[in-house]
């Protein structure tokens, strides 16, 4: 009776076990993370959900004027940019708009609205010089070279991620 009891508690204990460490390898946190290109590493991330928006606002590097591109999580596999601000005309600045877009002119800044153009994931390099690209979310600015060496290539994409890749990469945000 005494070895059924202890064999019972050693299966729960090993089944325990298990099942906590497979739990560290299921995602389920839903974040906006960024990938370093050359490693497939995640290097930081921000838990984020379907519908709420962002933006990554950067200098120009001709220009040295600032850029503001927002997006929104459309769904698990979609990031929309619906705008583009910006102050200066030319080199890598759009002069018209494509079809449903507008175009305005707003304290002395251009504005690209009701863009719907839509990506599974885009390339970001970080600013090494000047372009401090900072992620704003919820009204709130994180420059991400505090988060990703400046340099680095990032793939920017909505993921989910299980414990251990919360654990390796840089949670922009505490949630």
């Amino acid at each position: 009776m005494e070895k059924v009891k202890i064999r019972k508690t050693h299966f729960v204990l090993v089944l325990i076990t298990v099942m906590i460490f497979i739990s560290l390898f299921i995602p389920y946190k839903q974040a906006l993370v960024f990938i370093q290109v050359e490693t497939n590493r995640v290097s930081a991330f921000l838990p984020i959900s379907i519908g709420e928006t962002f933006k990554i606002k950067y200098t120009h590097s001709i220009h040295l004027s600032d850029v503001i591109e927002s997006y929104e999580v459309v769904n698990q596999d979609v990031i929309r940019q619906f705008e583009l601000e910006y102050e200066n005309f030319g080199i890598g600045m759009p002069s018209e708009v494509t079809a449903g877009e507008t175009f305005e002119i707003k304290d002395g800044k251009y504005l690209i609205k009701n863009m719907k153009r839509d990506f599974p994931s885009f390339i970001l390099r970080i600013g090494q010089v000047r372009a401090n690209h900072t992620l704003i979310y919820n009204k709130n600015s994180y420059p991400l070279s505090e988060f990703i060496e400046p340099g680095t290539r990032v793939k920017v994409q909505i993921k989910k991620l299980n414990v251990i890749q919360q654990l390796k990469g840089v949670g922009i945000l505490a949630d």
